[in-house]
């Protein structure tokens, strides 16, 4: 089973995109969740949201887990929340961060010797968005990483989730998602 934990704050997305992802891979046949826990509830408040995707069906239903990637879309959260907590040993960190991937894992000790990705989502957003909504941008930072899609499946798939959105918008994401596939290190 293949485990995602997003760490995000209350109002950037991380739900609409594990809940974009599960829409994505449910086409494909296999079975998914997408979920979240709130803390506070409060915009602004930190949050995980979640991601199981399976060939069979998944019986597990708790935030429990040892998650295969963790993606931080935020980020100051990298330094006031746990994001190693329950890591395997083979667990992949795709952060959004403005820092060189030297100058984060020298203020987080706790990333040294793991296999940590970064790109900037949040200027990502902004540029191609408009505004700091990073979560199409680290989808896109994902496919690259994980594989799990191609890049062009995958964005005609998203297409289609943001099908209720005007164009323009589904166009901005479009070139947010390409932006970071490209960009991750």
């Amino acid at each position: 089973m293949l485990e995602i934990r997003w760490h995000s704050r209350a109002g950037q997305g991380a739900v609409t995109g594990a809940k974009g992802l599960a829409d994505v891979v449910a086409r494909t046949g296999k079975y998914v969740q997408a979920f979240a826990f709130y803390g506070s509830a409060k915009r602004g408040a930190p949050m995980t949201a979640y991601n199981r995707v399976d060939e069979e069906e998944i019986l597990i239903h708790e935030k429990f887990m040892r998650p295969d990637y963790v993606l931080v879309i935020d980020p100051a959260l990298v330094f006031v929340a746990d994001v190693t907590a329950h890591e395997k040993d083979s667990t992949k960190y795709i952060i959004t961060t403005h820092l060189s991937k030297e100058e984060l894992i020298e203020s987080q000790p706790k990333l040294k010797g793991k296999e940590v990705y970064i790109v900037d989502c949040m200027q990502i957003s902004l540029d191609t968005i408009g505004r700091a909504i990073p979560n199409t941008p680290m989808l896109g930072a994902l496919m690259k990483v994980s594989g799990m899609f191609d890049l062009e499946y995958f964005q005609n798939a998203m297409k289609s989730v943001l099908s209720k959105f005007p164009q323009k918008i589904i166009d901005a994401n479009m070139a947010a998602i390409e932006r970071a596939y490209n960009s991750v290190k």
